[in-house]
């Protein structure tokens, strides 16, 4: 059954590697992007997705930066977990 996983994990990238790159092929033609001070960059508008996505994504990760260095400052702080071979008293009856 791992092996089933793996391979369908693999047809799924595979699917996804071609709709991407059928969607570059028939989007091949040239857009301008066009900027404050007059610059101007034309490339292929799977270029252009390509990098709004990745920036999107960087935008993302930044932003999530000041909570993640605070939870870990949290856990940091906090006193460490009773060690496990030490016995805890319950009410539960022994089975």
């Amino acid at each position: 059954m791992k092996n089933f996983t793996h391979y369908l994990g693999l047809l799924a990238k595979l699917l996804v590697f071609l709709l991407v790159l059928g969607f570059a092929l028939k989007n091949s033609h040239s857009v301008t992007f066009y900027s404050y001070l007059d610059y101007v960059w034309q490339a292929p508008l799977i270029v252009m997705l390509g990098l709004a996505f990745v920036l999107g994504a960087l935008v993302g990760v930044l932003a999530l930066l000041p909570t993640l260095f605070r939870l870990r400052r949290e856990l940091g702080r906090k006193p460490r977990a009773v060690a496990l071979d030490t016995v805890t008293q319950t009410d539960l009856p022994v089975v």
